[in-house]
């Protein structure tokens, strides 16, 4: 067979196409309801992380999780809600920003290595080194519930909620990504109430600011390519 072959490769990329689409809208869209519902939203992320952090203690006293692993993923959850002083501004040179995205990628590369290694033989005499016992072996089902609830959540929940610093247009509180507190207050107090709201309203948050960056550079690309002009495609 020949054709079917190749029309199954076209299928996986249309797919593909398609799943990526799907995903992007979705985040786009709850980047949207963020926007719109920042402080419940800034309610739920403080819970979740507390929340969390409860788990991990549960899983140290009861499981018997390794303390140091532990103590790491229970220290980057209250590093993750020092992002949300300020809800759902962010400056991307802020100290603790930078510090947030280290330990994402430190917890997961850990934790990822304390279950990768295999536990030790069932038949070693010395049980009490062996990090499992043999019922005790956790499923891959288990292992990604853990990964995407207690390593991935609270990350992710934060890149579609936080807003880029210069996406916040001169308003109230924006002085701490602007630097500048003399023009902001000089422009609020010209603006008054509804142009606080407005400036408030304009922070585009760092998924919508992603895909809008990533949908812009395709348009451009196109355009130097000559594939299109403008609105108006050749295909």
């Amino acid at each position: 067979m020949w054709i079917l072959p190749l029309v199954g490769y076209a299928g996986v990329l249309f797919g593909f196409g398609f799943l990526t689409l799907a995903i992007a809208s979705g985040l786009y869209y709850l980047s949207e309801l963020v926007e719109e519902h920042t402080v419940f939203a800034k309610k739920l992320l403080s819970r979740l992380i507390y929340s969390i952090i409860t788990i991990q203690i549960f899983l140290t006293l009861v499981d018997r999780f390794p303390t140091f692993l532990s103590l790491l993923s229970i220290g980057s959850h209250a590093v993750y809600a020092g992002n949300l002083r300020r809800f759902p501004i962010v400056r991307l040179t802020d100290p603790v920003f930078l510090l947030s995205c280290v330990l994402v990628i430190l917890n997961h590369f850990l934790w990822f290595h304390y279950f990768s290694t295999p536990p030790l033989p069932s038949s070693s005499r010395n049980r009490t080194t062996n990090r499992y016992d043999d019922t005790d072996i956790p499923s891959f089902a288990e292992i990604a519930s853990f990964f995407g609830i207690c390593v991935w959540l609270v990350p992710f929940a934060m890149f579609v909620s936080l807003s880029a610093g210069e996406n916040v247009l001169p308003s109230m509180g924006s002085e701490y990504v602007t630097g500048d507190s003399n023009r902001t207050s000089g422009m609020t107090a010209k603006l008054g109430v509804d142009g606080d709201q407005r400036g408030k309203r304009s922070a585009k948050g760092l998924v919508k600011a992603a895909i809008d960056g990533t949908f812009q550079w395709m348009g451009d690309s196109g355009e130097a390519l000559g594939l299109w002009r403008g609105d108006k495609r050749r295909f």
